[in-house]
């Protein structure tokens, strides 16, 4: 298999599992796995674009700039990535995912996922 559709076949699991995380209202895990699905949708555009393998990072921004996407994305798309950025809950406080996790309603989480869809079919197109 090759590297772009290596990270595709693992963005398409992640954007099941978070519509799965949607259906059992673990809105913490939904926001996480959409960062996921962007993130590895990204990867699979850098493989496909770039000479290197994507380097070792969950830093979205970065790979947008490292690839060259930033120049072809509206603003809308760069002002989501913003809203998904702190969503990747691997290294997070407690505290910090106490209120992060307030802040994750049904409405919003259904938000993020069509969102997390749009953005991952635009780029899909790109490659």
């Amino acid at each position: 298999m090759d590297k772009v559709s290596y990270w595709m076949d693992l963005a398409k699991y992640d954007m099941d599992t978070a519509e799965a995380m949607f259906a059992t209202k673990r809105w913490l895990y939904v926001g996480f796995m959409c960062h996921q699905v962007v993130e590895k949708t990204l990867k699979a555009y850098w493989c496909k674009t770039m000479q290197c393998d994507p380097p070792y990072i969950h830093n979205l921004v970065r790979l947008i700039n490292g690839s060259g996407l930033d120049a072809m994305m509206t603003e809308a798309q760069l002002a989501f990535v913003d809203v998904i950025t702190p969503l990747n809950i691997e290294a997070r406080y407690p505290e910090y995912k106490e209120a992060l996790l307030s802040a994750l309603t049904s409405e919003k989480c259904n938000e993020i996922i069509e969102k997390t869809k749009s953005l991952k079919q635009w780029i899909e197109m790109m490659l």
